[in-house]
């Protein structure tokens, strides 16, 4: 971590992660700082990039998505304009929540959500099968998610 937060800086983080609705007089109070001084600091946070966004984190089986579906994807090969072109094509898949470059057996995992196994078909038949460079596919099916944050522990 940066060496210019200090241990203010990581309560206001550490609240923010958990309440990001919180106002900034309830923040202040939560980390017993005045409310100018805490403002100051949040907006320091948001210039220097350490607060990336403020997100509304939405239930997915509420609406309806209810398979978590984790995809290892293995490339024909390694080489930058094979890696850029699925990287690009993958980033505009709309199921797509995460895309990863591995290290391992897989060049990339992907995180996508869909609405049972039919949706996820039609997700790997109109998408998935048509990324650029991919030599072998495996998806894994989540059966319940034991534990999920966004929070990181500072």
């Amino acid at each position: 971590m940066s060496g210019d937060i200090d241990a203010m800086d990581r309560r206001i983080l550490m609240v923010l992660q958990r309440q990001g609705r919180i106002t900034n007089a309830d923040l202040s109070e939560q980390v017993n700082l005045s409310p100018s001084a805490c403002h100051r600091r949040v907006q320091r946070l948001e210039a220097d990039g350490i607060i990336r966004d403020y997100v509304a984190l939405l239930d997915p089986r509420k609406l309806g998505r209810m398979s978590i579906v984790f995809v290892e994807i293995t490339l024909r090969a390694q080489a930058d304009d094979i890696l850029d072109a699925f990287e690009k094509q993958v980033a505009r898949v709309p199921d797509v929540l995460e895309c990863h470059l591995m290290a391992g057996s897989a060049d990339y995992i992907l995180k996508v959500l869909a609405r049972d196994t039919e949706d996820f078909a039609r997700i790997h038949r109109q998408h998935l099968s048509r990324l650029p460079g991919v030599a072998q596919m495996q998806s894994s099916f989540s059966l319940r998610t034991v534990f999920k944050t966004t929070a990181i522990d500072l």
